[in-house]
């Protein structure tokens, strides 16, 4: 089963690495871990999550744990549902923005705070064939079906107050995000263009992954055809989304993650604001010039959830288009959704389009995110480590982050194969390129 068992979640794909038997047994091992008198469990719309939920559910159910049924909802809406029900954690079956054939768990403990490989992943692993050969607990758990939607329009709305009448395209992927995204569009003054907003678990349009530039050529083209304001993509389970200005073009993550923190600053002057250590340097200096506290942090949504909570921060985003809300004082989530609130109250209030706010941003050269499959990560990191030893910052908070005066670069190895990625940003373009094919050479 260790197959499964990822650094943020569990995945894999049904029912060659995962079937009900392993839903069963990770429901007890959680319930038992989390040692919670109720879990709050959701679903997406995969096509092997009905099997997979009743498994799970009655493996939660044989610990004595009460299980809150969600059903069809949004990786965000559990996540909220955890918090405002006052649920013990919650399990969200779901594979995010993998293809159709895989699913899995995502966990979280009360309040939503996540449970990953560092937090007790690895100890539900242990758990599962101990608890699953178990007899089941006397009395079992109570099964209670919850409505949550109304509650988390309110909730996410909150988010921006700035309701501009705006023409928008907006791509589902028939993932999630269209189980919500309907309710909230209706409280919205904007003119939509909708794409693949039925759930279906077999994506037949696209994969439910906008990282993957292909998968937004529909929304790009539908942008230019009708003349929208911007675009929005969401992955499967809707807690991340990637934007595309009003030229159809890609809005980089790192540089909306400075626009989306004026929105929040104006909630919360003064606040911290985090972003993951490959952003570019503009996105510490536009959160700074919006008032706020800029703070670097790991990637990956334990780690940054983790660090918000130690650091008091209010908003923090990552290049993958993970944006992270302080929802209240006890909820930090990430939510593709709110960042598409966000966004509409950015550029109510700026009356600028998409495009006009994001080129002052680019203002510094870089190289993207280059991954090379490579024989020892471990060895090259530490060469490379040491030819910059002279640098005027070097850290290892994730891979080797190594920065001088007018570039910076960061290695970071997987965590479930021999890749490096490099990401690089230099004040001239001819270092960016000098630099990047200098470390590229490394990467063998």
């Amino acid at each position: 089963m260790s197959k499964i068992f990822k650094a943020y979640d569990i995945r894999g794909v049904v029912p060659d690495d995962l079937g009900p038997d392993d839903a069963y047994a990770i429901g007890r091992a959680t319930a038992h871990f989390l040692g919670a008198d109720s879990l709050a469990i959701g679903y997406d719309a995969r096509t092997s999550s009905p099997s997979l939920l009743e498994a799970l559910t009655r493996g939660v159910l044989d610990e004595g744990v009460s299980v809150i049924d969600l059903g069809l909802v949004a990786t965000p809406m559990l996540y909220y549902a955890v918090d405002e029900l006052g649920a013990g954690g919650g399990i969200m079956l779901t594979a995010s923005h993998n293809p159709a054939q895989y699913n899995g768990f995502k966990i979280c403990r009360e309040h939503a705070i996540p449970v990953g490989e560092a937090s007790g992943l690895k100890e539900i692993e242990r758990l599962c064939a101990e608890r699953s050969a178990a007899p089941p607990a006397a009395p079992r758990g109570d099964r209670t079906q919850r409505d949550v939607l109304p509650g988390y329009v309110d909730h996410v709305l909150a988010v921006g107050a700035e309701r501009p009448s705006l023409h928008v395209a907006i791509d589902c992927g028939n993932g999630m995000a269209g189980v919500a995204l309907g309710s909230v569009l209706d409280r919205l003054s904007l003119e939509t263009e909708r794409l693949y907003f039925e759930p279906d678990g077999t994506f037949p349009n696209h994969p439910a992954d906008p990282l993957e530039v292909e998968n937004l050529r529909d929304l790009c083209d539908v942008v230019k055809k009708t003349g929208a304001d911007f675009g929005v993509a969401f992955d499967g389970d809707a807690d991340r989304a990637i934007f595309v200005d009003d030229r159809g073009e890609p809005a980089p993550s790192d540089l909306v993650t400075g626009l989306l923190a004026r929105s929040q600053l104006r909630r919360k002057p003064g606040g911290r604001v985090l972003y993951d250590l490959r952003s570019s340097w503009a996105t510490a200096e536009e959160i700074e010039s919006a008032g706020g506290v800029p703070g670097i942090c790991r990637v990956g949504h334990s780690f940054v959830k983790a660090s918000m909570r130690e650091e008091d921060a209010i908003f923090a985003g990552e290049l993958s288009g993970h944006f992270y809300f302080r929802f209240s004082d006890t909820l930090v989530a990430d939510d593709g959704i709110a960042a598409f609130v966000a966004l509409l109250d950015v550029l109510g209030r700026e009356g600028r389009s998409l495009s006009e706010l994001i080129a002052p941003l680019r203002r510094y050269h870089t190289s993207g995110e280059i991954s090379r499959r490579v024989a020892d990560p471990s060895a090259i990191l530490e060469a490379v480590e040491a030819e910059h030893a002279g640098a005027s910052e070097l850290s290892r908070l994730d891979g080797l982050l190594v920065r001088y005066d007018d570039w910076w670069f960061n290695l970071r190895p997987s965590n479930t194969e021999p890749l490096l990625r490099l990401n690089l940003e230099a004040r001239e373009r001819e270092r960016m390129e000098s630099e990047r094919d200098r470390l590229l050479a490394r990467m063998v």
